[in-house]
């Protein structure tokens, strides 16, 4: 094990939970030129399933954002920009991190290098460039970019939490009472692994468009899924744009993906990734929707929505 490691200025820091990786925790590592510190349990199974990385460093620790922050500060001293996933856990670190450590934050980033990062703010309408001093902590927004594999996945360097000087001084750290899962109607789309897609194909003519968007919600949650829109939707007001699936709205990668009325435009399409299933409902047998999907269902969208809410959702109520 390795106390004092010879770190890049630029450096990936990951939260582990039993050996799991975070969502945006390759798009982290990624922005942070492959360089990558997993923090947490089972760090050494999360190594081997990182796809971006290129030089890894291990740190087995039980996951308390303020004994963390405490453990990593002393570790970190020669790192110029520490990075990490603004998921749950690393909002939580991030600011204990940047206190601890004596650092400047600065969250919800969209890029980051050594020297700038950019952040976003007012709702994601506003962009701004921003300098970074000698020692920084930034979060990164996940969904955002792309990530290459590495040639060769790197083996990990195992780190221990020990540092020269003191003792770093006892923390009044949180308690983990309980994880409760997200319910799927409210769970963010990056992180669904079902999702079902509504598009202006589901709205009949002269039907109220938010009623049926609600119907899609109420059907997907009774099938452990969450609900999406294409951005006709959104523009609509049947659904609110954090529902919205493309490359303007979120960027999704389910494991299953069904879309009822979807045409299959390519704005839509390019956010999608690659859903290990698709199933498509469409009275147009060769749209690209159709076309990329495992298993195309020739129908009216609206018909077969109607039918499985009388299935499911009087099942459930009855």
């Amino acid at each position: 094990m390795t106390e004092h490691p010879e770190l890049p200025e630029l450096l990936a820091v990951v939260v582990v939970r039993d050996g799991t990786l975070p969502r945006g925790a390759d798009e982290a590592v990624a922005e942070a030129r492959g360089a990558v510190l997993l923090a947490g349990t089972g760090t050494t199974a999360a190594a081997g399933e990182l796809i971006a990385a290129t030089s890894t460093w291990t740190l087995e620790a039980p996951v308390a954002p303020g004994s963390l922050a405490a453990t990593l500060a002393p570790l970190l001293e020669r790192v110029r920009v520490v990075l990490l996933p603004a998921t749950p856990d690393g909002r939580d670190l991030a600011p204990r991190l940047a206190f601890a450590a004596g650092r400047e934050l600065y969250a919800s980033a969209t890029r980051c290098d050594a020297g700038t990062a950019d952040l976003a703010r007012l709702d994601d309408a506003l962009e701004i460039r921003v300098r970074l001093p000698a020692a920084a902590v930034v979060t990164l927004i996940p969904g955002l970019r792309g990530v290459e594999h590495s040639r060769q996945p790197p083996e990990p360097v195992a780190l221990t939490g020990a540092h020269e000087g003191p003792a770093p001084p006892r923390v009044h750290d949180a308690e983990v009472v309980e994880v409760v899962a997200a319910e799927p109607e409210s769970v963010e789309l990056e992180e669904a692994e079902r999702i079902f897609g509504g598009g202006a194909g589901l709205v009949g003519a002269d039907a109220d468009g938010a009623a049926a968007l609600r119907t899609l919600t109420e059907v997907a949650a009774a099938l452990g899924a969450s609900a999406g829109a294409t951005r006709v939707v959104t523009d609509a007001g049947w659904a609110g744009h954090d529902r919205q699936i493309g490359t303007t709205g979120a960027m999704v990668e389910p494991r299953l993906y069904v879309a009822f009325g979807v045409s299959g435009a390519t704005q839509h399409t390019g956010g999608l990734g690659r859903p290990e299933h698709v199933v498509s409902i469409n009275t147009d047998p060769s749209c690209p929707m159709t076309a990329m999907a495992d298993l195309g269902i020739v129908a009216d969208a609206p018909e077969v929505l109607a039918e499985l809410a009388r299935r499911l959702l009087r099942s459930r109520d009855g």
